[in-house]
């Protein structure tokens, strides 16, 4: 039995059961005692809690991530630094990741959903970047879609420190590479672009079913993301509209610059995208490839713009090393590689190229220079995938920081010396004028390793302490915990009386989370008799607009409406001669009602016809009217069958032929999310369903 099963966290978090494990840390279910939630704990691993400097910024790198808001984010609620235990605790989703959604899907989404999908993507990674926080590890695995359509992204800012772990992680490596930007891969600088890259190449697998990039080892696919470009979408399938084509290669343009340079940009073009799908922008993937004559050859990673250049993490180590250099590939449009492999520029028809005639000195050097590329290659994917296993990163002098912004303190030399990343972990009150860093974490004079965290404080301009002179401090957007023990210090509590909480819904702000107060920040609390803090109860839940359940099998009933969020509070059996025996018959809620969810709702399940001693002409159970007419194939049966709609839209028409023929044609709202539809046939056969005259999907029934 798992040996932390049934403990008590810090007196707190009841660990109920394991639900995941990840290279990281063991993902477990628990319940906060406190304030009588489920919560999803996440416990570093065993094998890395005993590496001290690991620890420290799992630690720091927890609480920075847990400054972010958003609807699309998944919350962090607490974080636990003690001797013994390193673990976070975070929301407990109700969804599936959204790898196993494509894969319940096939591999494949439409279009319109995977635009629904990105978008949200794009605006979690907007909130973070803006806060300073790169993700560095976005796949479909670390995003999860949730009963509602909605997404969140998981592991922000802890994706970042699995650089200083890969002896640990070489059996993640492989999932993560397939989703990892050139620079990542050459251990270059990182910035918000890389992110960008690696939700293109989600967009991609989304949109054509398949990866960019396949490789039998981590190695080999990392090189395709330095040397190779991808077959276009709309070469593995037409049908993908010409400016998600653009949009997706333009995100993942190997040339940082050429990439889109920020989240907010790549969101503006979804959103007129998602206005006109045949928008067309002043730029194709052709125009993202590098051309000869274009950029001359170049120092790996010295394309990176000034106001974002950084040291590798392993600087000291490149400048002992012999300098090499390589071209961009040159996309070539002469005989096209077959669809099923991606574009090389290493193949035969560049060699006969050269080989066409005069002297063979351009031969030698080219094979010359290919050598040089391998062996450089190989020195640099031992040293970014192995090199953390010889401990050499070395140590550098933590500079101070006081009185710098954000972006002055990137630029400083001692910071881009030691590949430090600035991470800011909040305000607070000060003399300082806003922006400026008021005090950072680890101290200046202290010694960290490369590519360490500094987490730095700013000032907000407001004076000094707010809670050492008096007067209101800045709760909006802090925990409820921590904003009622703050307000404690101060003389305030629901206990004294002179403290009211109250809950309201809000999209922006985290469920427990402060809205708002009362009398807001900076206010002097002389002569204040009471304090009002307005809290998130989260967003408001969606109504739910109730199907037609009837003539529908029980268990597919019962299923269909827990899925929309309704409560089965009974099933009652009676007999009911005009619904085949074990279908619903009645049911508690009407028709296209709307509710809350978490609404109760009963049914009456048919069994049939009344026993009767005279001869009956009603329909056997599972089996239409007599006015159906048996098709050559043998006795025509019913079924039912539940058809999810498209949430890209307020109402669609839904089509559905059993063999080419129509047996259903209705415009719905899709605010119901699903339709049962029930059909007739007899046999094996072919259900096609259209969306708003577009085919949807077609599958094989047994009618019986």
């Amino acid at each position: 039995m798992d040996q932390y099963i049934g403990k008590l966290l810090d007196n707190r978090y009841e660990i109920l059961e394991r639900i995941g494990i990840g290279g990281m840390a063991v993902v477990y279910k628990g319940r906060d005692h406190r304030l009588n939630r489920l919560v999803a704990i996440k416990i570093l691993k065993e094998e890395l809690a005993t590496d001290a400097e690991f620890r420290r910024r799992f630690h720091d790198e927890s609480q920075a991530v847990a400054m972010l808001s958003h609807p699309n984010i998944m919350a962090v609620y607490d974080v636990s630094h003690t001797p013994e235990l390193d673990y976070i605790v975070m929301e407990l989703l109700d969804g599936i990741t959204l790898k196993q959604y494509m894969q319940k899907k096939g591999g494949k989404l439409a279009w319109r959903e995977a635009l629904h999908f990105i978008t949200q993507i794009m605006k979690a990674l907007s909130h973070a970047h803006s806060r300073g926080i790169i993700h560095r590890d976005i796949k479909p695995h670390n995003v999860m879609v949730l009963r509602d359509g909605s997404l969140k992204v998981a592991d922000f800012g802890i994706a970042r420190l699995t650089s200083s772990a890969q002896a640990t992680l070489t059996q993640e490596a492989l999932g993560s590479v397939h989703y990892i930007s050139p620079e990542q891969a050459r251990g270059s600088h990182i910035d918000a672009r890389s992110d960008i890259y690696s939700a293109g190449v989600v967009l991609y697998e989304m949109i054509t079913g398949r990866l960019p990039y396949e490789g039998d080892s981590p190695v080999a696919v990392a090189i395709q993301h330095i040397n190779s470009i991808p077959l276009s979408p709309r070469e593995i399938d037409p049908e993908i509209p010409e400016a998600l084509e653009a949009i997706t290669m333009k995100a993942m343009a190997s040339d940082v610059n050429q990439r889109y340079i920020s989240a907010d940009a790549m969101l503006a073009d979804l959103e007129e995208f998602r206005k006109n799908p045949s928008i067309n922008f002043d730029y194709t993937p052709a125009d993202l490839l590098v051309t000869e004559g274009d950029e001359p050859t170049q120092v790996l990673g010295a394309n990176t713009p000034s106001n974002v250049r950084a040291q590798p993490v392993h600087a000291d180590r490149y400048e002992e090393e012999e300098t090499w250099t390589r071209s961009r590939p040159v996309r070539r449009e002469e005989n096209p590689r077959p669809k099923n492999r991606s574009r090389r520029y290493d193949d035969e028809d560049d060699y006969d190229e050269v080989r066409g005639g005069g002297s063979r000195l351009p031969i030698y050097l080219a094979i010359a220079a290919v050598a040089l590329f391998l062996v450089g290659m190989g020195v640099f994917l031992w040293i970014s995938f192995f090199g953390g296993i010889t401990g050499n990163s070395g140590e550098f002098n933590v500079p101070r920081l006081y009185g710098m912004t954000v972006e002055d303190a990137k630029q400083n030399a001692d910071v881009i010396k030691g590949n430090f990343q600035i991470v800011v972990g909040g305000t607070t009150a000060s003399d300082l004028p806003e922006g400026q860093i008021v005090s950072q974490d680890p101290e200046s004079g202290r010694n960290a390793q490369s590519g360490a965290i500094i987490t730095v404080t700013l000032s907000d301009g407001s004076g000094a302490d707010d809670e050492e002179t008096g007067r209101m401090p800045d709760l909006v957007n802090k925990d409820q915990r921590i904003a009622i023990a703050t307000l404690k210090e101060l003389g305030y509590s629901e206990e004294e009386g002179n403290l009211e909480i109250r809950e309201e819904a809000s999209e922006d702000v985290t469920k427990e989370y402060v809205i708002s107060t009362d009398p807001v920040a900076h206010t002097d609390l002389e002569g204040v008799d009471k304090i009002i803090l307005v809290v998130s109860s989260g967003p408001e839940s969606d109504p739910v607009t109730v199907i037609n359940f009837i003539n529908m099998e029980a268990q597919q009933a019962k299923e269909a409406a827990e899925g929309m969020g309704l409560v089965v509070s009974s099933m009652e059996e009676v007999y009911d001669a005009s619904v085949p025996a074990g279908y619903v018959c009645w049911q508690s809620i009407e028709n296209k009602t709307q509710v809350e969810k978490g609404q109760t709702i009963s049914f009456r399940v048919s069994k049939g016809p009344e026993p009767s001693t005279e001869p009956s002409t009603d329909p056997t159970p599972n089996q239409p009217d007599s006015s159906t007419e048996p098709t050559p194939g043998g006795q025509v049966n019913a079924i039912s069958y539940t058809i999810q709609l498209p949430r890209d839209r307020e109402t669609v028409q839904v089509t559905v032929q059993v063999a080419g023929q129509t047996q259903y044609d209705k415009t719905l709202d899709t605010a119901q999310q699903l339709v049962v539809v029930t059909l007739k046939g007899s046999g094996t056969q072919e259900v096609t369903v259209y969306f708003d005259g577009q085919l949807d999907h077609s599958v094989s029934k047994d009618f019986g």
